[in-house]
């Protein structure tokens, strides 16, 4: 009879036969583990498909995921497949990689990030035993996720729990809390911790709480309340001059916090006139101003403003800052008639929807249609698309560009899908040629131009980004169906996004902050006003004058920008109004009218203001210095207005600036050669530079440093000036 011979290597192939039964023998009364439903929201969780990880461009230490986990089929294949597999080990599942490294059993980059002992290495642990199955028969598909609660008021310092619920296509739901990651828009206001904890800091105000599961996202908002409750009279008194102050005064009786007072007339003639025409009022608009008291005189200068063309040139200057391309690269002539066409449709009050379509399906050439230039600038449909949908729709697809949004619903589909409404755009000509670029160019609609998905190469139909809107196959031109429906009236976000901006540049800070950002993790901060406005705006022909009217005859916005004690820590509420500097073309301009010496700018006509000038290109180291977009940057370019240390030393160093102060034709030389007395002068100047009369205390140093030196009257009228010029109250709106 033969023996049997004991085969070291038979021995071990048996064993780890054996230890592979027994393994699946005793997870075979375990529930079957699903890659995407139990595995991808570890990973994501945990931070394995972070940024600074693994879901990297290129992936971390030779393992790339996707970002945020947004790709499964990507993830599954980098984890099982890539190096031959070797990150998962079923025959020892405790061994594999995958569980060694982020337990810290063996050298790992990104630290600790598991304990053995948590239920997260358990599952991990399971579906390696169970032979990683990609996905389990009939597993359900994740449809959305809700948070509890989803709205909540708590007092200072107060801490609450949250809870994620995922909610699945058979009905089922599952308490995703642990898995899920969170973020606070307002950190100070309310943060929240990795498990979902919310603590309530010490300033009142608002915050919203995003939780994020598997692509999917909910919000939790927030509210934090003064301690001190304020009686309902108070809020009753306040004036309401329309519909803005109910919304405004309502959310401030919510957080138990009072409006400032109304501001002084003289703050509010400056503060209108540089918010609707970009110009400081003459002394003659101060005193008549000042000396009237009827008592609808604040409506009456509003109505008087918007009928100026500087309202027209101040307001196209703030939109060609989203549009201005760079001269040098579309060419001089193209921008400049790019220029000349948004002007000329603000001057003719065109409706903001008429606008919106006119420019979306521009076609025509560059030398006689300036709209059409858009398109020069932009050159494939991608571009075009991040453009149209951030300055029309207040969405930014840039991100899904590439992945999934991390903080919104787009994806890659979306993004190809709503370029593709562009994708037939034809040109003829020369095309671009950088530094020069001065040839003319044709755009027009071709007969034929595709989009496709960067990764599966699938010809994707233009789709807009909701509504589910297409393009018949026999449309010319797919993109007047994109334009129609986004000036639809049916579409609020078209007409919120617009009436936002405005909002911000009044209110000084927008409802939605930043102003095209709109998305579910960043909510208006009173999304009722946000809508009536989008109403006001839409029910009144889409006119600019008429929202800004709306705007500037509320009670909220005539409000002083002196704090109380409840609204000092306000900076979202509009408690009080924000003060902010001046705009950069404002200010430049209140300097000349101050100086009474004009600028002489380069490729203008004489007499030109800074608000008019069709190019950044245009030498100024005064707009420069005060904001002014770089001419090389992309558009749409939204400005700052910091006050910075070199603001100040331009102010009070500028050559130029001086130059122009001391001009012999300048206004300090005319007031001191005229006869005026020097209470005369000092009035004259304070009516002129703070758009007011100046105060007892004010008057008697003026005149007594005028009467102190009568043979340096000019000179010491010129220092008086440079002082003023330089304080913040000149450079500040209040």
């Amino acid at each position: 009879m033969p023996t049997y011979t004991r085969h070291p290597l038979k021995m071990v192939f048996v064993a780890c036969c054996l230890l592979l039964f027994s393994e699946q023998l005793c997870s075979a009364q375990t529930a079957s583990v699903d890659f995407q439903n139990d595995i991808q929201p570890i990973l994501t969780r945990f931070g394995c498909t972070s940024g600074p990880c693994h879901g990297k461009a290129r992936g971390q230490g030779g393992f790339q995921l996707s970002l945020l986990g947004f790709d499964s089929n990507f993830d599954y294949d980098a984890i099982t497949k890539d190096g031959r597999g070797r990150r998962v080990f079923p025959a020892a599942p405790d061994e594999s990689l995958l569980l060694l490294k982020p337990t810290g059993q063996v050298p790992h980059g990104g630290g600790k990030r598991l304990a053995v002992d948590q239920p997260e290495y358990v599952t991990l642990k399971t579906w390696i035993q169970q032979g990683m199955p990609r996905s389990v028969p009939e597993a359900p598909s994740l449809t959305n996720i809700t948070t509890t609660p989803n709205a909540l008021v708590m007092a200072n310092e107060e801490t609450h729990s949250l809870t994620v619920t995922a909610h699945f296509d058979d009905g089922s739901t599952r308490d995703v809390t642990r898995l899920s990651a969170f973020q606070s828009n307002e950190a100070p206001i309310a943060s929240v911790d990795e498990e979902g904890l919310i603590e309530a800091g010490s300033i009142t105000g608002g915050a919203t709480i995003m939780a994020r599961y598997q692509g999917q996202i909910a919000v939790c908002e927030i509210t934090i309340p003064r301690p001190d409750p304020v009686a309902s009279e108070v809020f009753d008194a306040l004036p309401r001059f329309n519909f803005i102050d109910d919304h405004i005064w309502n959310k401030l009786q919510k957080l138990n916090v009072t409006p400032s007072d109304l501001c002084s007339d003289h703050v509010y003639l400056r503060r209108v006139t540089t918010d609707l025409c970009g110009r400081i009022p003459t002394p003659e608009e101060v005193q008549e101003f000042l000396n009237d008291s009827s008592p609808d005189k604040r409506q009456a200068v509003v109505d008087r403003l918007l009928q100026e063309p500087e309202f027209a040139d101040h307001w196209a200057n703030k939109w060609m800052d989203l549009l201005r391309p760079n001269p040098y690269r579309v060419g001089i002539k193209a921008v400049f008639n790019y220029d000349r066409w948004i002007r000329e449709r603000f001057h003719e009050r065109m409706p903001w929807d008429q606008l919106t379509r006119e420019l979306i399906a521009a076609r025509g050439s560059t030398f006689r249609n300036g709209a059409v230039t858009l398109y020069r600038d932009r050159r494939s449909p991608d571009e075009v698309a991040t453009l149209v949908s951030q300055l029309f729709l207040g969405v930014r697809l840039e991100c899904a560009k590439c992945h999934h949004h991390p903080f919104e619903k787009w994806g890659q589909d979306d993004f190809y899908s709503f370029a593709a409404f562009f994708a037939k755009v034809g040109r003829k000509g020369r095309g671009v040629s950088p530094p020069i670029s001065g040839s003319e160019e044709f755009i027009f609609a071709d007969k034929s131009g595709s989009v496709r998905h960067p990764i599966s190469g699938e010809v994707l139909p233009p789709r807009s980004l909701w509504d589910n809107v297409t393009v018949p196959e026999d449309c010319n031109d797919p993109r007047e169906i994109l334009a129609d429906w986004i000036t639809s009236p049916e579409n609020e976000l078209f007409a919120q996004v617009f009436a936002n901006r405005v909002w911000a540049d009044l209110m000084g800070r927008g409802l939605v902050e930043p102003v095209d950002d709109f998305r579910a993790t960043n909510p208006a901060s009173n999304q009722a006003l946000l809508t009536a406005l989008g109403e006001h705006f839409r029910d009144n022909d889409y006119s600019l004058a008429e929202l800004v009217r709306a705007i500037t005859s509320s009670a909220a916005y005539q409000l002083s920008s002196i704090p109380n004690e409840q609204n000092v820590e306000d900076t979202r509420n509009y408690s009080r109004h924000y003060r902010h500097r001046l705009r950069a073309e404002v200010l430049h301009d209140a300097y000349t009218t101050i100086t009474g010496i004009p600028s002489d700018f380069e490729c203008m006509p004489p007499d030109s203001s800074a608000k008019q000038l069709w190019t950044h290109r245009i030498d100024s180291l005064f707009l420069d210095t005060f904001g002014r977009p770089d001419p090389n940057q992309d558009p749409p370019c939204e400005r700052t207005t910091d006050s910075t240390v070199v603001q100040a030393l331009h102010l009070m160093n500028s050559e130029q600036l001086h130059t122009r102060l001391v001009h012999k034709h300048g206004t300090a030389a005319q007031l001191a050669e005229s006869e005026a007395s020097p209470q005369e002068i000092c009035n004259s100047i304070y009516q002129t530079i703070y758009s007011r009369e100046p105060t007892e205390a004010e008057s008697q140093l003026v005149v007594e440093l005028i009467n102190q030196a009568p043979e340096e009257r000019r000179t010491v009228i010129e220092d008086i000036m440079w002082t003023m010029l330089n304080t913040p109250e000149f450079v500040i709106q209040n």
